[in-house]
């Protein structure tokens, strides 16, 4: 299996005060610590992949900061398939596994509400992993 969110086209429902430079979702995938996408408040919020080619999702690895971590989540590929997964609202690097996920060339994880008051997200880490035979 191998790691393909760098090969794909990225949005987000919103950066935290418009700041892309210190909250934009390139931050998600550099490998920084101390970096992150936080969301502006609002719910749900989102992101949005595109891939260059169809894949099959295996798992998607999500690190947020506790406080801010998405409920009532899922993933919505392009057939509009829903698959729900549960993160823990805490600071560790979350691993969620999908089983029978349709070849797709789109990916929306989708976090209906969130841990914080006002609706906030914030992931310090996003990697979406597929089969090797796929790429």
């Amino acid at each position: 299996m191998v790691s393909i969110v760098n090969s794909a086209e990225i949005r987000v429902s919103s950066v935290l005060n418009r700041n892309v430079k210190q909250f934009g979702k390139a931050h998600m995938l550099d490998g920084q610590e101390d970096t992150c996408w936080n969301s502006d408040q609002g719910s749900p919020q989102w992101i949005y992949l595109k891939f260059y080619k169809c894949v099959v999702v295996r798992e998607i690895h999500l690190q947020f900061q506790g406080g801010f971590v998405g409920k009532d989540c899922y993933i919505e590929t392009g057939e509009s398939t829903k698959y729900s997964f549960y993160p823990e609202d805490n600071n560790s690097l979350q691993v969620f596994k999908f089983n029978g996920v349709n070849l797709t060339d789109t990916l929306k994880i989708m976090f209906e509400s969130s841990t914080d008051f006002f609706g906030r997200i914030t992931v310090y880490k996003l990697d979406v992993i597929s089969d090797d035979d796929n790429e």
